[in-house]
């Protein structure tokens, strides 16, 4: 790539970051003030994930 969209690229990422931070900001207030954390759903949506990613690297292996 050239350097022009490099650095184009870099702003508009800078651009969306300072777009959606105020809503990111609000979803991590709303988090830390939850009354009750659901790890075991984090957990299981991780190994979900990690199960689908072993999955399509072994459907591509020969």
């Amino acid at each position: 790539m050239e350097l022009w969209e490099q650095l184009l690229l870099g702003v508009m990422g800078l651009g969306i970051v300072y777009w959606f931070f105020p809503g990111i900001k609000a979803t991590m207030e709303k988090s830390k003030n939850a009354e009750e954390k659901h790890w075991g759903t984090l957990a299981l949506l991780a190994a979900a994930l990690v199960a689908f990613v072993i999955f399509l690297v072994s459907t591509v292996q020969n």
